[in-house]
């Protein structure tokens, strides 16, 4: 009786490494459930040595205001290999307004600092309305950034916000993106799995690693 315990329990001494080692084994990410393939798709901007993630983003989405903590820790941790660029998505309606502060906050050079902060004013806070919003009501928002309300006017009804505003639109679109938030990483491939958004940064990991091995699909 002593003899067989004491088998049976090298045998599972035995086994916890390969226990471990399966546990550990990074889950192989598959096309069509974890992530579409674009067709001819090219980065929204190219930088050397880095591999582009576009998250595309809507300031008045829920999912994209409980994702911002994740995607920018994520972000800093992979800064020296990714080139990470949000993209407000302008589906029209309530959230034009605000994709349109985002691209003249931009322009003002004042979009990265506040980022954050324009979340928690529509989610958490409440101080600012997130449906048919006016560019009268988003202005203070700015000026707690420094911005002069008839300064963030001028950009948010200019023609390079407009002009960002198109060219974010035009990549969105070539690139299949319908719902927010979305990865899409080196313009090539739309992050569509994941049970949650960690997992989808897993299939983002995955896929940058693919693309910095040269690899094509």
């Amino acid at each position: 009786m002593i003899r067989r315990s004491l088998l049976r329990s090298l045998l599972l001494l035995a086994l916890l490494p390969l226990a471990a080692l399966a546990a550990d084994a990074p889950r192989v990410i598959v096309e069509g459930t974890d992530y579409e393939v674009i067709p001819e798709g090219t980065p929204f901007t190219k930088v050397k040595g880095k591999v582009e993630v576009v998250e595309v983003f809507g300031y008045t989405c829920p999912h994209c205001a409980h994702f911002q903590p994740q995607v920018a820790a994520w972000a800093r941790k992979n800064a020296k290999q990714v080139n990470f660029v949000p993209l407000a998505a302008p589906f029209g309606g309530y959230w034009m307004p605000y994709a349109k502060a985002y691209y003249a906050a931009q322009v003002l050079g004042v979009a990265e600092k506040s980022h954050d902060a324009m979340f928690l004013a529509l989610h958490t806070d409440g101080t600012l309305p997130i449906r048919n919003a006016t560019e009268t009501e988003i202005a203070p928002f700015y000026a707690r950034y420094g911005v002069d309300p008839a300064k963030f006017a001028a950009a948010y009804n200019g023609a390079e916000a407009d002009t960002r505003l198109r060219k974010a639109g035009d990549f969105i679109q070539r690139s299949g993106v319908d719902s927010t938030p979305t990865l899409v990483v080196a313009g090539k491939y739309r992050v569509t799995g994941g049970s949650g958004f960690q997992d989808s940064l897993r299939i983002a990991d995955a896929l940058i690693a693919r693309e910095r091995a040269g690899k094509t699909r």
